[in-house]
């Protein structure tokens, strides 16, 4: 492989461990107010097979869940109390504008390499 695909390869891997991080995201914040919902996290490892990075294991938030007041709500205890979610909205904003930054620098990075390549073909072709 060439440096420019290296790149580009590179590139192409951390923008699809972005996207795949921003799903995640997405789900916990969908499921902010699900009852028993733990928060996912994704981790990232080197890829094995060449640069670039891959997915790992997605886990789930091991911190405590909120303890909700609703003696109304059909999973309330008979102290009316219900294990809410532990997602934290801001958090989860925080980290679909970090992976969104760094998907937006990947693609920059794919962009500037597929140029540099171009230009090197047009003065090769000169």
């Amino acid at each position: 492989m060439t440096d420019f695909s290296d790149a580009r390869a590179v590139a192409t891997s951390g923008m699809r461990a972005q996207a795949a991080r921003l799903r995640h995201v997405s789900e916990n914040i969908a499921n902010t107010d699900t009852p028993g919902y733990r928060r996912k996290t994704v981790s990232f490892q080197s890829a094995m097979d060449g640069p670039g990075i891959r997915v790992g294991a997605v886990r789930l938030d091991q911190s405590p869940l909120t303890e909700v007041f609703d003696p109304a709500h059909p999973l309330a205890n008979q102290t009316g109390y219900y294990d809410g979610s532990n997602v934290n909205l801001l958090m989860e904003i925080a980290d679909a504008r970090e992976a969104q930054r760094s998907y937006e620098a990947n693609l920059k990075m794919f962009d500037q390499a597929r140029q540099m390549g171009q230009g090197l073909l047009d003065l090769l072709r000169k």
